[in-house]
């Protein structure tokens, strides 16, 4: 008997630090891994695009676009605005985070992030709203009655920070039991980089941890078993690297390597990109 391998959802998330960045890899994305349908387009104040001018892109259309909604620059008031402005854009799912405070001169919201959750949903309950979970930033118990109390608002699923070992993702999987969870995946290619991490986003990496693509990659794969085993899904945040170089060693692209069609990322695929596992060291 042939059984049959659960595949995640996967979403990319794209910055747009330039107009004509974002339409590049919006196009490589769609030719190489037709697949992967679902983007984040994140909202940053020192880059040309915002999450909604992001998804109005051509390159962007037919796409589940998931803009970031930014709770501390969005008043209450201003979520019927917000609607018809994702309504004209035909975007269905949206991802609410706390973000940092405006620094282009607009005034600083008090909205928190459960509360614009729940404005959203109550206003348009048709709309998919995702929310974040950090597993850094306080006590893992104080994580997971934040991130029930986000589902409670309405939240429908729950995506991570980057994280760096698959105990970590089992912990907030037993957690979280039944609650649809996207795992954070990303490169960290320099001491620099990792002590960036450490440093800002109090990250954990694994004692085996060695701040190289090929090590990223690597666990990326892992990732991609323990997903499939879980039931949950995953979420690609490519930094400072090619799609190709990070993505691409996960997926075969399209018309290159194992997969020379490209038409389908099925759990055959899936399998095989996650065929080379690793033995994931202690936190350090």
């Amino acid at each position: 008997m042939t059984t049959t391998l659960y595949t995640p959802r996967i979403s990319v998330e794209l910055v747009p630090r330039t107009r004509e960045s974002l339409q590049a890899e919006l196009d490589e994305l769609r030719r190489l891994w037709p697949a992967i349908t679902a983007v984040n387009l994140p909202d940053l104040d020192h880059l040309e695009l915002g999450s909604c001018e992001s998804c109005a892109l051509p390159q962007a259309q037919g796409l589940s676009r998931i803009p970031h909604l930014r709770a501390s620059r969005i008043a209450l008031g201003d979520v019927p605005q917000v609607l018809r402005q994702l309504g004209s854009l035909g975007v269905s799912e949206v991802l609410v985070v706390q973000g940092d405070p405006p620094t282009d001169g607009r005034p600083v919201q008090s909205t928190t992030s459960l509360e614009l959750i729940r404005a959203l949903k109550a206003a348009q309950p048709d709309l998919t709203v995702h929310a974040a979970l950090d597993p850094y930033r306080q006590s893992l118990q104080d994580e997971q009655t934040y991130a029930l109390r986000k589902i409670e608002a309405g939240a429908a699923s729950l995506f991570t920070q980057p994280l760096f070992d698959t105990r970590l993702m089992e912990v907030f999987g037993e957690m979280l039991p039944g609650v649809p969870i996207y795992w954070g995946l990303t490169n960290v290619s320099s001491e620099r980089s990792r002590n960036y991490w450490i440093r800002r986003n109090r990250a954990v990496f694994p004692a085996s941890f060695e701040p190289t693509l090929d090590w990223c990659t690597d666990f990326a794969r892992e990732a991609v078993q323990h997903a499939q085993s879980t039931g949950s899904h995953l979420y690609f945040m490519p930094i400072r690297t090619s799609l190709r170089d990070f993505l691409g060693a996960v997926f075969p692209p399209a018309g290159g390597g194992v997969d020379p069609e490209g038409q389908e990322l099925g759990a055959a695929a899936l399998a095989a990109a996650g065929h080379h596992r690793r033995q994931a060291g202690a936190f350090s």
